[in-house]
């Protein structure tokens, strides 16, 4: 089972800005294709972004298209996700995930087999 470390979440006032990582344990995130997802109470689990091996491809919801950010250090073994202009509407836990040879990412669910514990954003004046 693949470890991850998910960390930079928090409280934030609208318009305001977070990053979050993800820090695998253990594996070698290089060769893993890695999407960030958001499940708010009451809301089924939805993907935010993506990005494949060696940053082939990345992909956005619609709602985050211009304000969110993700990247990948390979070195540092971490994914992040940039959030920026954050609005309440953003408020959810956050999970970052993982699958082995994804050259082409993707923001469903199910094509993720591997899951980190989650990180609160909570966005509120």
């Amino acid at each position: 089972q693949l470890q991850f470390v998910e960390s930079g979440g928090g409280l934030v006032q609208p318009g305001g800005s977070l990053r979050l990582s993800c820090a695998a344990s253990g594996f070698a995130l290089e060769g893993y294709g890695i999407g960030w997802f958001r499940q708010a109470p009451g809301k089924e689990r939805e993907g935010v972004a993506c990005i494949a091996i060696n940053a082939l491809s990345e992909d956005y919801a619609e709602s985050v298209k211009g304000r969110f950010t993700i990247s990948r250090d390979n070195a540092k073994n971490t994914v992040y996700l940039q959030m920026n202009s954050l609005k309440p509407e953003d408020t959810a836990i956050y999970y970052c995930a993982a699958k082995s040879r994804r050259y082409v990412c993707s923001r469903k669910v199910d094509a993720y087999d591997n899951w980190g514990q989650g990180t609160q954003v909570t966005v509120s004046a």
